[in-house]
C-alpha cells in the first residue's frame, strides 16, 4: 500500500486527527484502536480497519501514533519494532518521555526506519477543526517530508531541532500552561470573593497582558462555567506531562519551584479523587465553597 497512512489511537484527540488525515490527505488510512465505536466510526468515514498494530505496519508507509502515554507507546512500540520496514517513518503525536523518544528513534534507524517526535497542542476543538500546533524533532530533510501530512490535522507545525526536541517543547509548553491555569483559578476564587463577576475578570484580563490561550480556553470555557468533563486533558495526564518536566529540572540541575508546586497541587486533586477530571479542576482546591457537592 504505496503512501497509504496508518494510524494507532482513536481516542479523544486520535479520532478527530485521523479523520481529518482520512478527508484531506487523498490517501488509504488504515487505522487500529483497542476500542470498537472509535474505529467503526472512521470506518464509516472512509478508512480501513486494521486487526492489530502489526497490520498497520504491514499496510502503511507513514504510521501515526496518538496515545496517551509513554506506557502506552513503549507498549505499541514493542509490536512495531519487529515489524518495522527500511523506508517506513513512525510519527508519535503524544507527549513522551525524551530519553525514550531517542532511544526509540535510535532503534528504528537501524532498521533503516524513522522515528519523529511530532507531540500536539491546542484543544479537542482544534482537533476536529485542523488547527493544532504540532513541535516537531526531526532533522530539515525529515521535516521536510513529514510537513505536508501534519498540515492536514495543524495550522502552526514547527521544526525545534533534532530528535526529541518537539518532545522538549512540548513538555514545556504544558509546563507553563499548567502554572498558568493555578494562576486563573487564584485570580477566578479572589474575584469572587473580592465582589468582581468572575466571567467579566477574565473578559477584562483578556484585554490587557494578563490575555492567554489558557485564560480564553481553560479560563473561560472550564473555570468559571464549573465544567471539568472527564473525556478531557485529564488531572493525572497532566501530572505525567509535568513529571517529564520536572524531570528535565533534575537532568539540567535547575529548581524548577513552580512546576514542583504544581505537581503537589495535582497530587492533591488526584488524591480527593479528581484525577479523571479535565485537568483545570484544581479550581476546587482554591475555593472549595465555589462548588458545593
Amino acid at each position: 500500500m504505496s503512501g497509504s497512512i496508518g494510524f494507532i489511537g482513536l481516542g479523544v484527540m486520535g479520532e478527530p486527527i485521523c479523520r481529518n488525515l482520512l478527508r484531506k490527505s487523498g490517501r488509504g488510512v488504515l487505522a487500529f484502536d483497542l476500542a470498537a465505536e472509535p474505529l467503526a466510526r472512521i470506518v464509516a468515514d472512509g478508512g480501513i480497519a486494521a486487526n492489530s498494530i502489526e497490520d498497520v505496519v504491514a499496510g502503511a508507509e507513514t504510521i501515526f501514533l496518538c496515545l496517551p502515554s509513554a506506557k502506552h507507546v513503549t507498549s505499541v512500540f514493542a509490536s512495531i519494532l519487529p515489524a518495522i520496514r527500511s523506508g517506513q517513518t513512525v510519527i508519535d503525536l503524544g507527549t513522551s518521555d525524551v530519553g525514550q523518544t531517542r532511544a526509540f528513534a535510535k532503534q528504528l534507524s537501524e532498521k533503516g526506519a524513522l522515528w519523529i517526535d511530532a507531540p500536539i497542542a491546542r484543544t479537542r476543538q482544534a482537533a476536529q477543526d485542523g488547527t493544532l500546533s504540532v513541535m516537531v524533532g526531526a532533522t530539515p530533510e525529515q521535516f521536510a517530508t513529514v510537513e505536508p501530512l501534519i498540515r492536514h490535522f495543524a495550522t502552526d507545525v514547527t521544526l525545534c531541532g533534532g530528535t526529541g526536541a518537539g518532545q522538549v517543547t512540548k513538555i514545556l509548553n504544558n509546563m507553563v500552561l499548567f502554572e498558568t491555569v493555578n494562576a486563573l483559578a487564584e485570580a477566578v476564587a479572589l474575584a469572587k470573593h473580592s465582589g468582581v463577576e468572575p466571567k467579566l475578570l477574565l473578559e477584562t484580563l483578556s484585554k490587557g497582558s494578563a490575555d492567554s490561550f489558557a485564560l480564553r480556553n481553560h479560563g473561560m470555557k472550564a473555570i468559571v462555567v464549573k465544567e471539568f468533563p472527564l473525556r478531557a486533558f485529564s488531572t493525572e495526564y497532566a501530572m505525567k506531562d509535568l513529571s517529564y518536566a520536572l524531570e528535565l529540572g533534575a537532568q539540567a540541575g535547575l529548581n524548577l519551584r513552580g512546576a514542583a508546586l504544581m505537581r503537589e497541587i495535582f497530587q492533591e486533586t488526584i488524591d480527593k479523587g479528581m484525577g479523571d477530571a479535565y485537568f483545570p479542576v484544581i479550581a476546587k482546591l482554591i475555593d472549595p465553597s465555589g462548588f458545593p457537592q
